[in-house]
């Protein structure tokens, strides 16, 4: 039967319907957001360093938000200068200052916001600046800094995609429903073995062991995979639905890098503990 012009029921049929436009809005905010990370993961220096302090600062508006409601308060403009200090210290090649101004941070934050959920408040600090101060302190590292980096976030990002496939695919057992409804064993396991054989993938690329990067990477997407679950539990504990609505149909900064935010501080930790003195080249290869 031929469609007559103007009959609504032939172009509802043909109308892309809520989803479809979400889920191409999605995919384009998602690409420009990795051009523009990716751009600047390349450039690296000081380019590098203001957008991770950036991020840094956008991700404590979004966490006092979420914890003490909208508006500004003492708390948070300590949070802010906290990260925004560390992030330069770690890019002046001074990491571990870094760290104590977090420390400095966290402590006055928690102190400022005592009569408003003081231990949440000084967690916030940590929770924005420690990623930013190992993500800097990696890259700065002339040797593999730039692999280093990108090897956490072809981690990640492949953690974040094969569990969404997964699960929509495979679907079965819920994870964590008390925590996050939609998130299954399927797709937890779809998206820490895709993790694996990235590492393993970006080992063969660079020259490194496969063996060890596709166990790294293993452990990374399991470590990004709790850092979405905590984000998403302190979301669910004060009826948050979006950290934000800064990016087209994702929600806030802290709903894209919830998993990063985890991973980047792993790798952090397992590369001071191998040499503080090359942690590229420890995470990469071991030492």
């Amino acid at each position: 039967m031929s469609e007559t012009p103007g009959d609504p029921s032939s172009t509802a049929a043909r109308a892309p319907g809520p989803a479809a436009n979400e889920l191409v809005l999605r995919i384009g905010s998602g690409l420009v957001l990795a051009v523009v990370a990716g751009g600047l993961v390349y450039a690296g220096g000081p380019a590098f360093a203001v957008f991770v302090a950036a991020i840094g600062g956008l991700t404590s508006l979004e966490w006092s938000r979420i914890v003490r409601g909208p508006g500004f308060d003492a708390g948070l403009g300590i949070q802010i200068v906290a990260v925004a200090v560390a992030s330069a210290l770690a890019a002046a090649g001074l990491a571990a200052l870094g760290l104590s101004a977090l420390a400095v941070g966290t402590i006055l934050t928690g102190l400022l916001c005592f009569s408003s959920r003081p231990l949440l408040s000084a967690e916030g600090v940590i929770y924005a600046g420690l990623p930013a101060v190992a993500l800097i302190w990696l890259r700065d590292d002339p040797g593999f800094g730039l692999q280093a980096v990108l090897f956490i976030l072809v981690s990640v990002v492949a953690t974040d995609v094969l569990a969404f496939v997964c699960g929509r695919l495979i679907g079965g057992p819920k994870l964590a429903p008390a925590i996050s409804p939609n998130k299954t064993w399927s797709g937890f396991l779809g998206g820490i073995s895709a993790a694996g054989l990235a590492g393993a993938a970006f080992a063969a690329a660079i020259g490194a062991d496969p063996v060890r990067l596709g166990l790294a990477g293993l452990v990374l997407g399991i470590v990004s995979q709790i850092g979405d679950l905590t984000e998403s539990a302190l979301k669910r504990s004060f009826g948050v639905k979006d950290s934000g609505t800064l990016i087209p149909g994702h929600g806030g900064i802290m709903d894209r890098i919830d998993g990063l935010v985890f991973a980047a501080a792993a790798a952090g930790f397992v590369a001071l503990a191998i040499n503080p003195h090359s942690p590229a080249r420890a995470l990469l290869f071991g030492g």
